[in-house]
């Protein structure tokens, strides 16, 4: 509880530092006619929006499970990284479009106030990177906030060297170029979290256990005949499931819970799952008790009709 009341703490003062700095360095884009910063302000606005969708996701996943809710709200977190990875591919295409459309067209731009500007931002978001990363790992949600700060961090160095560029060489295409790559890198930066988030989604395995893998693990133990229906996936970044049907070959109820004990310790050590749940089979059925053929009720029925025939 201490620690994510941490992070909402972390994630407000970012949201602070980057919705100030937004009003300013769209402003000052506007006036310099730069698309480099225009694009570096829609970049932050959604870095924003970002990290308000996670301290909303944050909010609702620290509620505990109630109602239909079984597994609580943990998957939030995952549809919030979701969403900041595709509102990055989406501004991405916006900066390319207005790039490709710049260089076709350039106009002039007021490279002292730009660079000014973007040395400003720069050191905004190197401070929220370091606000930010020491709890990032895990946390799905939080990688994608981290990621979009990343992001917004590059396309900064880019815009100063847009703005030396301008202001020195008076080079107005290079604003356009700088505006092209970092849009390049903001999208690629943005793929890993849509696939590790849809992959949750779609309750694939993580990428690092493979299922044969445990599979094979299961079936080292001496007394494990077979293995069904074997399934893994994950709640959330953190969070890892696995149920599966066991036929075994135990004696006794003591043995069988020895063996269920042993396992579930064998897989949360080697491959990291947190929530097991495995149903244990004795490959010997029990034999059928013979019964009497006058005990048996349908009989018993048929005699008892037949003796009422002969007495009519």
């Amino acid at each position: 509880m201490i620690a994510r009341q941490q992070k909402s703490k972390l994630l407000w003062i970012a949201v602070y530092l980057l919705a100030c700095f937004l009003v300013a360095e769209w402003s000052v884009g506007l006036w310099s006619k730069s698309l480099s910063l225009q694009a570096d302000a829609g970049h932050i606005l959604a870095d924003v929006l970002a990290l308000l969708i996670s301290l909303f996701a944050t909010f609702f996943a620290q509620q505990p499970a109630k109602s239909k809710a079984t597994f609580g709200n943990q998957r939030l977190e995952v549809l919030a990284a979701l969403i900041n990875g595709f509102s990055l591919i989406a501004i991405a295409s916006f900066i390319l479009w207005e790039a490709i459309h710049r260089w076709q067209n350039p106009e002039p731009i007021l490279g002292l106030p730009m660079l000014f500007i973007a040395f400003l931002g720069l050191i905004v978001n190197i401070f929220s990177m370091k606000l930010l990363h020491p709890h990032t790992h895990n946390d799905l949600n939080l990688q994608g906030v981290f990621l979009h700060v990343i992001a917004d961090t590059v396309s900064s160095v880019g815009v100063i060297i847009a703005a030396l560029l301008v202001h020195i060489c008076h080079w107005w295409w290079a604003d356009a170029v700088i505006s092209f790559l970092v849009a390049i890198f903001i999208g690629l930066s943005a793929f890993p979290l849509v696939k590790e988030s849809l992959n949750i989604f779609l309750e694939y395995a993580p990428e690092s256990i493979n299922p044969d893998e445990v599979n094979i693990s299961i079936k080292s133990f001496p007394n494990v005949l077979q293995v069904e229906k074997l399934h893994i996936w994950k709640i959330s970044s953190n969070s890892v499931m696995l149920c599966a049907n066991l036929t075994v070959e135990c004696a006794t109820i003591h043995e069988r819970d020895r063996l269920l004990q042993k396992l579930q310790i064998h897989l949360q050590k080697s491959f990291g799952i947190t929530d097991i749940t495995l149903q244990l089979s004795s490959d010997k059925s029990l034999p059928e008790a013979s019964i009497n053929p006058l005990l048996n009720q349908d009989l018993a029925l048929m005699l008892f009709a037949n003796q009422s025939r002969s007495n009519l």
